[in-house]
């Protein structure tokens, strides 16, 4: 295996999905509340190796010959992010709990939890043209050594996720404060909002 392969694949990874996007807010939320972290880093990490897969298998060209699948998840991804940026603005308005209860009062169930992170996952479009498309692509650049290079993209994102989770675990103490989680909140719903407003943009100018 060529090292230098591999490590390049981690390093164009880390670049796409290190940003604070809707996907890594939701990982922060459940890391913070220690609600089905372990699930929800895999679920993230197996969809990212998907894609990384699939781009390296040079699927990502056939988005050519099916045109309306990008806008259909844009529109898609428009919806449910204004939703749940709406959501997060009411609990930051007004909270249901105290302390970590604040984000909604009861623990939310694990298949609501896997629910919405695959809508982040896959009803983004910028998560199948940066990490199918480009990724493929660079994966492909490398021709034998494409595969080194997909298990590097792969490695990156499992390794991200897991330190997000692990890292929003330690912030536990500090969202005990009913304050804190407000801010968060309101700083959640002001991301959705932009990037349904972005992905609205970028539509009606396609």
């Amino acid at each position: 295996m060529n090292t230098t392969t591999f490590f390049l694949g981690m390093a164009a990874s880390a670049g796409l999905i290190m940003a604070i996007g809707a996907q890594n807010a939701f990982v922060l939320r459940q890391g913070i509340r220690r609600e089905h972290v372990a699930a929800v880093v895999a679920f993230c990490a197996i969809s990212d190796a998907v894609l990384i897969a699939l781009g390296t298998a040079g699927i990502g060209a056939a988005s050519t010959h099916f045109p309306l699948a990008i806008p259909l998840l844009t529109v898609g991804g428009i919806l449910f992010l204004s939703v749940y940026g709406l959501r997060a603005a009411r609990r930051a308005w007004r909270p249901d709990g105290q302390g970590l209860d604040a984000q909604g009062g009861a623990p939310m169930a694990l298949s609501t939890a896997l629910l919405q992170v695959a809508a982040f996952t896959w009803l983004n479009p910028h998560a199948w043209l940066d990490t199918t498309v480009l990724l493929g692509s660079l994966a492909n650049a490398q021709g034998e050594q494409r595969w080194v290079f997909a298990a590097g993209a792969m490695t990156a994102s499992l390794l991200w996720f897991t330190l997000l989770a692990w890292a929003a675990g330690r912030l536990a103490p500090l969202f005990r404060r009913p304050q804190t989680w407000r801010v968060f909140d309101a700083g959640v719903a002001m991301m959705m909002m932009a990037l349904a407003g972005g992905l609205t943009v970028q539509t009606l100018k396609g």
